[in-house]
């Protein structure tokens, strides 16, 4: 069997059968940058959040380009530098698990050239302080951003007011913990090493406009700490906006033993993803950027339209999924989508949403038909409880709109009331348990009888007073409840 070089190989049922001579003496090695990959790229990019996605989806892009030897990402954790203590002894090395059906394939992943800690702010601004530096991604989580109700920098926080009273102190100097501190005090500093250097900023986090999102708290913060710096923003820093998408499970024991038995690594920085990957991008790149497009990335005028095929075809079966398929009984995606019923539901669910997209007959087609494949792929398991959470901030943006949009024109959307059906028996107990930010305020909606508590969850979403959609949400109620438990 091949070493776990920058190529990759698939795992057959019978692979672990097959010995290597190192396995058999009982040896296992080490990932090293002097046996296993490519010298470690200069430093082009810095990344905020070093977690199990980034690594399966921006690293991965960067390494499958044609020019990855010129593009190497020095990356910062998240509050717990684990995973920097983890690939210290690698040099940044780590394998990538993707789990097909019919295997697991294995690659080894070299474009991580550094790995810090988060607070090692003098390694960040001495990065952004490089005319090297082209570009600042980001997986912090939508929390990370620090932004208030209405979207702006919550300059309530404490920690964010710790920053702008660091950086006002002390530009080039003070102690900063959030994400938008970071990304000013890098800008402080590269605006006083490279004033005339241009930037990208690429938000990876799963939400909708986030280049608008980081220009915006950046700016704010920006102008909170030195109002000059804005305008030093508007000039030379760019922000784009991005669609992301790949599964990436936490690995299991089971996960980090099977690298060990099929590659002969023992690698505790692995992970493990599917074989679907999505990235598509919008704005531009003054400084340049890697050739993201030879591993599939999309560079589009409007991302609008892919975020809502997204919002609608993924997530909202997830959500229909995730309380319909475990009040059957079910636990996983998996398990879920090899129902016939359930297939049937979120068909019907597709059909509703693809009446509301603006993409190509085609290409919507053809998103449905990878869903389905990544679905039934019996390797992820993707839990439907862990989808099911907050549902309060899920319902409402993917299955309401198509609801008004079709209801304006006189149709009844079956597909997607079954979902709201199954939302509510959620609230009232049946399947995955409730876990939601909003508990207080949903969990109320559930009193009284099964009719009472439709009346108050459509009401909720703003679709009360729609006597057809009552009544066939209440229908879809009964026939979900009556089937409660029925998977086997």
């Amino acid at each position: 069997m091949p070493e776990p070089t920058l190529g990759s190989w698939l795992d057959t049922s019978t692979a672990r059968d097959r010995a290597r001579p190192d396995q058999e003496a009982g040896m296992t090695r080490h990932l090293a940058r002097s046996t296993d990959s490519r010298a470690a790229a200069p430093v082009r990019i810095v990344h905020l959040g070093v977690g199990n996605f980034f690594r399966a989806h921006q690293a991965w892009y960067t390494e499958q380009a044609h020019d990855a030897g010129e593009w190497g990402i020095a990356a910062f954790t998240g509050r717990s530098a684990a995973i920097a203590d983890e690939l210290a002894p690698q040099e940044g090395l780590y394998t990538l698990v993707t789990q097909h059906p019919e295997g697991n394939q294995y690659s080894v992943i070299g474009s991580l050239s550094a790995v810090h800690p988060a607070a090692d702010l003098q390694a960040l601004r001495g990065y952004f302080a490089s005319s090297d530096l082209a570009i600042v991604t980001s997986t912090v989580t939508e929390a990370g951003y620090r932004r208030s109700a209405n979207g702006s920098l919550d300059t309530a926080d404490p920690e964010v007011s710790a920053d702008i009273r660091a950086l006002r102190q002390d530009p080039l100097n003070g102690t900063v913990t959030t994400a938008p501190g970071k990304f000013v005090a890098g800008l402080l500093a590269r605006r006083a090493s490279e004033p005339e250097a241009t930037l990208t900023f690429v938000p990876c986090d799963n939400i909708s406009g986030n280049g608008e999102m980081v220009r915006r708290v950046v700016t704010e913060l920006a102008a909170a700490v030195d109002p000059s710096l804005v305008d030093h923003i508007a000039e030379r820093v760019s922000f784009v906006t991005t669609m992301v998408d790949r599964i990436t499970p936490r690995p299991t024991v089971d996960d980090l033993a099977a690298v060990v038995a099929d590659t002969g690594v023992d690698d505790p920085a692995a992970v493990v993803t599917e074989p679907f990957s999505e990235w598509v991008l919008e704005g531009t790149f003054p400084a340049g950027r890697p050739a993201w497009e030879d591993a599939g990335a999309r560079f589009v005028d409007d991302i609008e339209p892919f975020e809502t095929r997204k919002l609608y075809l993924l997530n909202g079966s997830h959500t229909l999924m995730a309380y319909a398929g475990s009040i059957l009984g079910f636990q996983t995606v998996n398990e879920a989508i090899h129902d016939d019923r359930i297939l049937d539901w979120v068909n019907q669910w597709w059909d509703v949403a693809a009446r509301h997209l603006t993409l190509a007959t085609r290409e919507v087609d053809d998103y449905r038909a990878a869903l389905l494949e990544r679905y039934r792929n019996p390797k992820i398991r993707h839990l439907l409880a862990q989808i099911a959470g907050d549902g309060s901030q899920k319902v409402p943006i993917r299955l309401v709109p198509t609801i008004q949009g079709d209801r304006t024109k006189g149709v009844l959307p079956t597909g997607a009331l079954r979902a709201v059906a199954a939302w509510t028996l959620h609230l009232r107990g049946l399947g995955a348990p409730v876990n939601d930010a909003r508990a207080a305020e949903v969990a109320p909606l559930a009193d009284g009888s099964l009719e009472q508590s439709v009346q108050h969850v459509l009401e909720w979403l703003g679709l009360g007073g729609d006597a057809e959609v009552n009544a066939e949400t209440l229908r879809l109620a009964r026939e979900l409840e009556s089937l409660a438990g029925t998977s086997h």
